[in-house]
């Protein structure tokens, strides 16, 4: 046989292997099991959301720090008993207790009603939580592909190198996002979340009080914001203290971000690299200056977060407890 049928055979493969992997995915997954999941799911994030505003930000953040590390199988809601787990991880430490707590709402919701017990993963419930946090703020609404397992592995260690960094520089970013199959724009997108995000002082205090020798403040910041930063976050500030990743609409989801950026009001270094940097500018401007453009992208690039590194067949299971493996 020729190299150049192999490789054909091989290209061949690969679309099977891709169309396979996806084709476990659908967003009628559940329609004989438990075909009222969404409604279920969605009611029980909706009182979750009256109760705090942070379940939000919570829920969006949790999904994201998921997927990134193990694939989206819901690891980092496992707990263990010596401290050893993915939510044990330094970075993870200030994800909000709200999101778990919207899943583990959500999932006993689910298991509540007859014939839904035990079918719905943890994942797939942190996927839909998700999609609601963000419709219920005001941002789009959009189907969410179902079907993933839960995973049974997580681990401290593997959260390492796996998440992005308030300092990171876009190039770091842009890496970061492709080895998961995620393009600039798909980055950009995602960055958007923030609109209705939270930080603490400790991630950016450097550019506010001690950014380079002779640049107190980093130039990048707008000098206004920079000193209304100052004061909510002086310099023996209590770090569990939360700050309004958007200070114009931080409780709703939209491309303010995106403006706040054009006005240098991007309150991590990572977040302004977006605008600093030529080769993603102007699909900042264009978010900023289209809506429509924004959600698109951003509907498209959540569902392709979503279906980073799946759990299906033996790979997974459908927990009992979101916190502990069957």
């Amino acid at each position: 046989m020729s190299s150049q049928s192999l490789t054909f055979l091989a290209y061949l493969f690969l679309l099977q292997l891709i169309a396979c992997c996806h084709a476990t995915l659908s967003v009628d997954y559940y329609k004989n099991t438990c075909p009222n999941v969404e409604s279920i799911v969605r009611n029980a994030v909706e009182m979750k959301l009256q109760q705090t505003f942070v379940t939000a930000p919570a829920t969006l953040r949790l999904f994201f720090h998921d997927c990134f590390v193990r694939g989206c199988d819901a690891s980092v809601i496992l707990a263990s008993r010596n401290s050893t787990s993915e939510k044990d991880n330094p970075i993870n430490l200030s994800l909000a207790g709200d999101g778990f707590d919207t899943v583990i709402k959500a999932k006993a919701a689910v298991d509540s009603v007859p014939g839904c017990k035990n079918k719905v993963s943890c994942a797939d419930i942190l996927a839909m939580a998700t999609r609601d946090v963000i419709a219920l703020t005001g941002g789009p609404s959009y189907d969410v592909e179902l079907g993933r397992l839960d995973g049974r592995i997580s681990t401290k260690a593997s959260v390492r190198h796996h998440l992005p960094h308030p300092e990171f520089k876009l190039a770091k970013l842009r890496q970061m996002f492709a080895s998961h199959g995620l393009t600039l724009t798909d980055l950009i997108a995602l960055s958007g979340a923030h609109t209705i995000g939270f930080s603490h002082c400790s991630q950016f205090s450097k550019r506010i009080y001690n950014f380079k020798s002779g640049k107190r403040i980093d130039p990048s910041l707008n000098l206004a914001y920079a000193k209304q930063l100052q004061q909510v976050c002086p310099k023996n500030v209590d770090p569990r203290i939360a700050i309004d990743m958007d200070p114009s609409t931080p409780r709703t989801f939209d491309n303010q971000y995106y403006k706040n950026l054009q006005q240098g009001k991007g309150l991590l270094s990572s977040d302004q690299s977006l605008f600093t940097h030529k080769s993603s500018r102007n699909l900042v401007n264009l978010f900023a200056s289209n809506s429509t453009a924004f959600e698109r992208s951003f509907v498209i690039a959540i569902t392709k977060l979503g279906r980073i590194g799946i759990k299906t067949g033996n790979q997974g299971e459908i927990r009992r407890d979101c916190t502990m493996v069957n």
